[in-house]
């Protein structure tokens, strides 16, 4: 998945969009953008390649949301996904899709929403014994 730069939207259209598809809230989102700049970094690195898209796969992108998720909330991690609807990987996939079909996210031709699916359990990967241990 990778950030479109040329929204062809106005700005106001992501919330927009997010309001009439209904599943999922703008703060989700903005948790989403900030999981693929972190997943576009551990694959890409720092350094920024002028006009090379930075595509990271549906997998990298659930594992950097998980790692983002922990790093800020720790134990409740679970719960405040939870509170946005999230409740396994493929809600990601659900949210990136959505935002894809709306040109605000780009795909390659390999790129799927079952990518997103079962990547990890939200029980192990979000349950106390996983969390305490990194």
């Amino acid at each position: 998945m990778t950030e479109k730069s040329g929204k062809k939207h106005p700005e106001k259209a992501l919330p927009e969009i997010i309001r009439a598809d209904g599943r999922y809230p703008l703060d989700a989102f903005a948790f989403l953008y900030e999981g693929l700049a972190r997943a576009a970094k551990e694959v890409h690195g720092e350094a920024e390649k002028a006009g090379r898209p930075r595509h990271v796969t549906g997998q990298q992108l659930c594992h950097a949301l998980r790692e983002e998720a922990i790093e800020r909330w720790g134990l409740l991690a679970r719960t405040v996904l939870a509170t946005w609807r999230i409740h396994a990987t493929v809600d990601f996939g659900n949210m990136v899709y959505l935002l894809v079909e709306n040109e605000l996210m780009g795909k390659t031709e390999e790129d799927s929403l079952e990518d997103f699916r079962d990547v990890y359990d939200f029980d192990e990967a979000f349950g106390p014994g996983e969390i305490l241990k990194e």
